[in-house]
């Protein structure tokens, strides 16, 4: 069996999306290809903590900082 080459030019799956509102500033990125690296801080404990391990059980590398109105009707 053949070993993929190391320096392939296949496309990177990544992304970095950025929202600013009057109420809201959002940043995520996020990496397919990662090894579970996981930073999230939105203010709400239970979405952080699902985030957390949907990125850590993937192996995504993900980052997602939230701040501002984080009201929940």
């Amino acid at each position: 069996m053949t070993q993929p080459d190391s320096t392939s030019t296949r496309p990177s799956r990544r992304a970095r999306v950025e929202r600013k509102t009057k109420e809201s500033d959002i940043v995520v990125e996020l990496v397919l290809d990662g090894t579970g690296q996981v930073s999230v801080e939105t203010g709400v404990p239970f979405f952080d903590h699902m985030l957390t391990s949907l990125g850590s059980h993937a192996s995504f590398d993900l980052t997602v900082k939230a701040v501002g109105d984080i009201e929940i009707e």
